[in-house]
């Protein structure tokens, strides 16, 4: 039976459908623009225009869907929360799609279905296919995680399952959006770390050029935000592998593009790990800007 899945951006919606959840093949996918500017009813109109278009492509609706959302909605009160398209904060929103669409919804949010997707058909489906817990990260202008044992995502009492990016991590990330200090979110995702060199050094850099800076060893300052990084990127995964202990750890977002972490910044968790040695795999991710919109799909 063919899966369906939208992918809920703050400026892009994007749908597709699979064949099946078994050997995906794609039969139909689309994106258009979001429009999040004209209102809270009007975005849940547009995902209904995107699964009418793709349903009137092919020839017949979906019987449920997934819907991947840049927040969680909280399992007690039924609200979406924490996400960072402020309009649907406080709202039924998994309620109100529902009532839109007439059909069964599942919903998650980013780091979920990224997780989801590299285990359902990504990098674990093709290296690891026996992993029983896997942990995805994304570490980019943010930190999350989402966690997937035996095929099931985890959420949580609270909905918050994963969400290692806001554990203490260490007092220099300063404030965090969450209203906590030192979150790991504050130290090592991409605008943190950028606004890090900035705070300290007076260079106003992009981290890509921080990275390369350190490689050439041409600047001391570079090296300095670096090997930050890698050594609380070594406390803060120690603390999920001890708690975990997953099989896999997949690592997407552009933080996740830093070849160091994989080498040096191993060498750091194994340091802080409850274990003499460090067995757990560590992956980039397959799939790419197409997990998001894939995991979707496979919530339903």
């Amino acid at each position: 039976m063919p899966i369906w899945g939208i992918d809920l951006g703050g400026t892009k919606i994007e749908g597709v459908v699979l064949n099946d959840d078994k050997l995906p093949k794609i039969l139909v996918r689309k994106r258009i623009d979001t429009e999040a500017a004209r209102g809270y009813q009007h975005i849940i109109r547009r995902i209904k225009l995107l699964i009418d278009t793709m349903a009137h492509e092919l020839g017949y609706f979906p019987e449920k869907i997934g819907l991947g959302t840049p927040g969680a909605i909280d399992p007690i009160s039924g609200l979406m929360k924490n996400a960072n398209t402020t309009i649907l904060n406080g709202r039924y929103f998994k309620e109100d799609v529902k009532k839109a669409l007439d059909i069964p919804l599942q919903i998650a949010n980013d780091a979920n279905f990224f997780t989801l997707a590299e285990y359902k058909m990504g990098i674990v489906a093709r290296e690891s296919p026996q992993a029983n817990v896997v942990f995805g990260v994304i570490m980019g202008t943010g930190v999350g995680g989402g966690i997937v044992v035996n095929g099931q995502l985890i959420h949580g009492r609270q909905g918050i399952g994963g969400e290692w990016g806001h554990n203490f991590l260490d007092i220099s990330g300063g404030p965090c959006y969450c209203g906590k200090t030192g979150c790991v979110e504050t130290v090592i995702s991409g605008k943190n770390l950028e606004r890090y060199h900035h705070e300290k050094f007076h260079e106003s850099k992009k981290l890509k050029d921080i990275y390369q800076g350190h490689l050439s060893e041409t600047s001391p300052n570079d090296s300095h935000t670096i090997n930050r990084l890698i050594t609380q990127f070594g406390r803060a995964m120690a603390g999920v592998i001890n708690i975990l202990d997953p099989d896999i750890i997949v690592i997407g977002g552009g933080v996740g593009n830093i070849d160091l972490l994989y080498t040096e910044g191993l060498k750091e968790v194994k340091k802080y790990v409850f274990y003499p040695k460090l067995d757990t795999i560590f992956h980039k991710p397959l799939l790419g800007d197409n997990a998001g919109v894939f995991g979707a799909a496979y919530l339903t």
